[in-house]
């Protein structure tokens, strides 16, 4: 079985007063069914613009990203939302959960847009027990603590069983037990529906933990 999730050549540039800004340059990277990896970095070096692209939440000035054969750049808004729903999950520093719904209602967000699947609701209370918050499915977000939160939001990502899950410093605003704890969920669960995996970081303990390691660098990505 080939790679899953292609980039190709992928570069990053923006205009400014001063001239042209370099973000990525020639970024390739391929990845299979399972793959966990891990990306570190100084800050300002590009990981998350990298994640976001990877993401098709936005687009590279030249290159290529591929997922499951399909370039979700060439697809018209609304696709392109709808594929992203479907095949990405996304796990921010900040949890983004609503404030004005239940933990249970949050995970169920992603599904608000897709077509009807009843088996959603089973679903989102199985990753909620998975992650150690059966007893916390009415509580709204104001009710629980940062590392709750992410754990709902690990709970989001995956409740489309994306292909693709991508997080953007998740462990980067909580205590170090609250870290251990979701990072050990993450890499779990990530096991079990065998998705890839893609963590940019500036925690080193945290990178350590991923079978495949690499650092973005003057523009240029290495593997570790």
């Amino acid at each position: 079985m080939g790679p899953l999730l292609r980039v190709e050549n992928v570069c990053k540039v923006y205009p400014t007063p001063r001239g042209v800004l370099e973000i990525l340059a020639n970024i390739s990277l391929s990845l299979s069914r399972g793959d966990a990896v891990s990306i570190m970095g100084p800050s300002g070096s590009g990981k998350s613009t990298l994640l976001y692209i990877m993401g098709a939440l936005e687009p590279p000035s030249k290159g290529r990203v591929t997922l499951d054969g399909q370039n979700p750049f060439e697809l018209k808004d609304g696709e392109l939302a709808a594929f992203r729903n479907r095949q990405i999950g996304f796990i921010f520093q900040d949890h983004c959960l609503l404030s004005q719904c239940s933990v249970l209602e949050n995970v169920l967000t992603p599904t608000l847009v897709s077509p009807p699947d009843p088996g959603g609701d089973q679903r989102a209370r199985e990753l909620l027990a998975e992650v150690g918050l059966t007893n916390r499915l009415d509580h709204r977000p104001a009710e629980l603590s940062g590392g709750e939160k992410q754990r709902v939001a690990l709970a989001r990502a995956l409740i489309m069983k994306p292909q693709l899950v991508l997080c953007d410093e998740p462990t980067g605003n909580l205590d170090h037990k609250a870290a251990d704890v979701v990072a050990a969920l993450l890499l779990k669960l990530h096991r079990q529906q065998e998705t890839i995996l893609v963590v940019v970081t500036h925690n080193p303990v945290l990178a350590a933990q991923f079978p495949l390691r690499y650092e973005l660098v003057d523009h240029h990505l290495r593997q570790v």
